[in-house]
């Protein structure tokens, strides 16, 4: 068998679209590498192509499902918070990048909550000092080291706290407390233009909530253990900061700088050809786009180096920008600290976790998954002497 397919074979083989081939190995799923005297085209590993293939018709035992649910899988609890559906973002049902034409964070988060015309009252919350992600992991350790756990809270109680959270992570962020809207707060503490505060509003809606990724999860289980609202986003927090989630912004910002010192093409096909993908383009859950960075994208002029960058690679991969490739674009428009990508993210996300940890307070449940044990064989048992 030829250790290498081209794209339409791989394709084919699998019955995909490109953009999902694409996905498959900037999740380090197909390894593939640049095709002799033709640096357009790329092939992709058979033997990468094969297990895939036998993945999707073998039959299915329990463990296999389930183990693959962990990683872009199927659905593996029940939530009315937010659904990816017909290639679109939904929060509780309403379409996110509409949401973004007006809505304001707190708006979204009301919605998200479920709790009506909750109030977002300034507390006045004193600051440590330090860079922002410093104040933030202090700001919300100290309240998770104090709050109360949600066993036994009532629903109003609990929602009073929720909002007093996420006023928490706002100061932090802006560096002191402040008084109107979260997306006023934050483009003043960084200086931004008279067209900053409403991008930035439009951001924070977008961002809000994404179902069930890496720190939405994270925040789910400390919620099943009914701790405290802040101990849930500080789980959420810490898992945000890895550079595969909250850092990818990072990630694309050393792209661009690739792109500057040896053209975006080079840069490029130098990532593909070690097969360690694109930052900032294609996501397995939008196949066809992410419609966040769509809507996002569409707000604002995009500088021209990432109008160059965007152009080649979706030339190059087929894939079109996901949001860590807009709210990176969105901070060169706006002149922003390299670090304030992931502190939108974190503020907006912060609304979304919040609703997982008090919907799975909700339920009661604590989550605790089972492993699959693939260590050496337990010994004899041993048996007890009299």
């Amino acid at each position: 068998m030829n250790d290498w397919l081209t794209a339409p074979e791989a394709l084919t083989r699998l019955r995909l679209k490109p953009q999902t081939l694409y996905a498959y190995v900037s999740r380090g799923l197909i390894e593939t590498r640049q095709e002799a005297g033709d640096s357009r085209r790329r092939l992709y590993r058979a033997q990468d192509v094969a297990r895939l293939e036998e993945r999707k018709t073998r039959g299915r035992r329990h463990a296999a499902i389930a183990e693959d649910a962990i990683s872009w899988g199927e659905p593996v609890l029940a939530s009315g918070i937010t659904t990816i559906a017909r290639g679109k973002l939904w929060y509780r049902g309403q379409d996110a990048e509409q949401l973004a034409e007006t809505a304001r964070l707190e708006d979204v988060a009301r919605l998200l909550w479920d709790c009506g015309s909750q109030r977002f009252p300034p507390l006045m919350t004193p600051m440590p000092d330090g860079p922002p992600l410093k104040r933030m992991f202090t700001a919300v350790a100290a309240r998770a080291a104090s709050d109360a756990p949600m066993a036994g809270r009532t629903k109003k109680a609990l929602y009073l706290e929720a909002a007093a959270v996420l006023d928490t992570l706002v100061d932090a962020i802006a560096g002191g407390p402040g008084e109107g809207p979260i997306h006023q707060r934050l483009a003043q503490a960084w200086g931004c233009g008279d067209a900053g505060p409403d991008l930035i509003r439009r951001a924070l809606v977008l961002l809000a909530d994404h179902e069930l990724n890496a720190s939405t999860f994270a925040v789910r289980v400390t919620a099943s253990t009914r701790a405290s609202l802040a101990a849930c986003m500080m789980a959420g927090l810490a898992a945000l900061s890895g550079p595969l989630h909250g850092g990818m912004a990072r990630r694309v910002l050393g792209l661009m700088r690739d792109a500057q010192a040896d053209g975006i093409a080079a840069a490029v096909s130098q990532r593909l050809t070690v097969g360690a993908g694109v930052p900032g383009f294609g996501h397995p859950l939008y196949p066809d786009g992410d419609p966040r960075a769509r809507s996002l994208l569409a707000g604002f002029e995009v500088p021209a180096a990432y109008a160059e960058a965007r152009a080649v690679i979706v030339r190059l991969t087929g894939a079109e920008p996901n949001i860590d490739f807009a709210l990176t674009a969105l901070g060169a428009h706006l002149q922003l600290d390299e670090d304030i990508p992931f502190q939108i993210f974190a503020a907006a996300r912060a609304t979304g976790w919040l609703a997982h940890a008090l919907e799975q307070n909700e339920t009661g449940r604590l989550i605790r998954p089972r492993a699959r044990y693939t260590g050496p064989p337990p010994g004899p048992l041993q048996q007890a002497t009299t």
